[in-house]
């Protein structure tokens, strides 16, 4: 029996964790990649708009199927992509990029070749693309099989990127040796623990919960890029303990827990009560490793006494001046879950929807768009946020029971939730995902609707025109021409990229936007709305506040 090409293998392998698509651009010098993918059973190819587009596409498939594999050309392609997949880095999704190269051939020859510049440096790019990920290899026939499985391994220890390069020639080589033959992403176990030092943070855990009179816990959504969102409810739920989630890790786990406190943030906190629940809380226990960004801290206003924080980190714990280390988030929760002393009471917050504000002919707000979203989402839906004005609202709201939310606060790069979004929808069994982005970030990347139309996805899409950039005139002066953007009449988009059965309008009035709304519950498809809002609310934040997340001000000399 022949044996598979370097590039056959490469995607059969990854294809065995669970991948079903290939997110990509095609070019010349990855055309054994490209060839392969439809060879492959069970692997289909998705061609986006963009490599750009791409990445965030392959970025929000693998938020929900834990993996996902990327493929561009050389030099052009991959630096096209890298800031999709340096985003992926700091999200710790892992995204496997596979990048085709020039022959072989024309590498020991000294051939000058496109892609490049001008010069016979061919490898020039994969220091850049490398930084991108945590692990990187360059594929032959000789060691495909073996390093294929050192990448696969620590791109899924860490929860991070893989850059994996096969030239052409080797791509359409035959592999040398025995194919692994490997499991789903389901049944690997990602990180092992030293007993010893696993023992001992279970039991420093367990002490310091035992002797809290009011903790807490903070959950991060490195819970989610392990898998452990079950696991952590259910450990939740066996201690009796509350939780809070930040910004970046918005829709982790179910908010209709009743154990569920809200958002904390600082003063952004919300609702506020929480803020004092978590800040006079004797115990902190942060799951996930709290990232202390200036969107996740209401721009540092969280006023955490480090000494009540417990921190479970992907493979090792902080407990004051103690660190555990090789110690596997997986392991600490279920040695964790089975036995904490479950408490007596927990603190809990009261937690509303958003009252409904408008009727009939008022002009739409967001007063009025964002409580009627809310009533409309349903169990086993996904929520994916835009960074801009629309997460500042969305975090806050909370989210009907079962409904997750995925968002980028961290990165930040904006035009990353409409190719994500169609990631997270092919990656999707079950449940609508609903996407708020805001016009300008939406203008970097709607080409990708037409992609979505091409492969018959059925997201439900709302772009808040508000003709300008509104959330840089929340941290600037009004007035600015570079915030203004160009008129676009994005209700007409979907017909124009070739969208077929598509429920498409633009809304201005609050009679409008719920007609819209129940024609979306009576819709089976994709549907693509336009609500208007007007670009008065867009008014700077205090002085003080945008000083306190740029710091340009001068400091007081007392």
């Amino acid at each position: 029996m022949s044996k598979p090409t370097v590039a056959e293998y490469t995607l059969a392998r990854l294809a065995q964790l669970g991948i079903d698509k290939i997110f990509g651009v095609p070019g010349d010098y990855a055309f054994s990649i490209d060839d392969a993918a439809e060879k492959v059973a069970g692997l289909q190819w998705v061609a986006c708009a963009n490599e750009l587009n791409a990445a965030y596409a392959a970025d929000g498939y693998a938020r929900i199927r834990g993996a996902a594999i990327l493929s561009t050309t050389y030099g052009v392609g991959e630096l096209s992509a890298i800031n999709g997949v340096m985003g992926s880095k700091a999200h710790r999704l892992p995204v496997f990029h596979l990048v085709g190269m020039p022959s072989d051939r024309i590498q020991r020859q000294g051939l000058v070749t496109h892609h490049n510049l001008g010069d016979t440096v061919y490898d020039r790019f994969q220091p850049l693309s490398s930084a991108a990920c945590c692990v990187s290899a360059v594929l032959t026939p000789d060691n495909c099989v073996d390093e294929l499985e050192r990448v696969i391994r620590e791109a899924l220890r860490q929860s991070m990127p893989a850059y994996i390069v096969i030239s052409e020639v080797n791509g359409n080589s035959p592999v040398i040796g025995d194919p692994v033959r490997g499991v789903p992403l389901a049944r690997l176990k990602r990180q092992r623990s030293v007993a010893k030092e696993l023992d001992a943070a279970v039991e420093a855990l367990l002490l310091r919960l035992e002797a809290a009179k009011a903790p807490v816990a903070l959950v991060t959504s490195l819970v989610s890029r392990y898998g452990l969102q079950r696991q952590t409810e259910e450990f939740l739920v066996r201690a009796n303990l509350p939780f809070a989630v930040g910004p970046h890790d918005k829709g982790t786990l179910s908010e209709g827990m009743p154990l569920y406190l809200g958002l904390f943030g600082g003063n952004l906190s919300k609702p506020a009560a929480v803020r004092d629940l978590v800040e006079n809380a004797d115990l902190v226990l942060d799951i996930g490793g709290r990232i202390r960004s200036e969107i996740n801290t209401g721009f540092w206003t969280d006023q955490l006494d480090i000494s009540r924080v417990v921190s479970i980190h992907d493979n090792w714990v902080r407990l004051g001046e103690k660190v555990f280390i090789n110690a596997a988030i997986d392991d600490l929760i279920a040695a964790l879950s089975a036995r904490v002393v479950p408490r007596k009471t927990a603190a809990a917050t009261t937690k509303e929807q958003l009252p409904l504000a408008g009727s009939g002919s008022d002009q739409t707000t967001s007063a009025s768009f964002y409580p009627r979203l809310q009533r409309r989402l349903k169990t086993g839906d996904t929520l994916v946020i835009e960074t801009g004005t629309c997460m500042l609202h969305l975090n806050g709201m909370l989210l009907p029971e079962g409904v997750n939310a995925e968002e980028q606060g961290l990165w930040g790069s904006i035009g990353w939730a409409t190719p994500a979004c169609l990631g997270v929808a092919i990656a999707k069994t079950a449940g609508r995902v609903w996407l708020v982005t805001g016009d300008g970030a939406h203008q970097l990347t709607l080409n990708e609707i037409a992609v979505m139309g091409r492969y018959r996805i059925k997201p439900v899409i709302f772009v808040l025109n508000n003709g300008l950039y509104g959330v840089e005139d929340l941290i600037s002066e009004r007035g600015h021409a570079y915030d203004d953007l160009a008129p676009v009449n994005y209700h007409l988009l979907p017909a124009a990229l070739g969208c077929r059965d598509w429920l498409t309008a633009r809304v201005g009035t609050v009679a409008e936007l719920d007609r819209i709304l129940e024609a979306i519950d009576n819709h089976d498809g994709a549907a693509y709305i336009e609500v208007m809002i007007p670009n008065e609310e867009s008014q700077p934040w205090p002085e003080e506040l945008i000083d306190r997340g740029y710091k340009l001000r001068t400091p007081d000399s007392v």
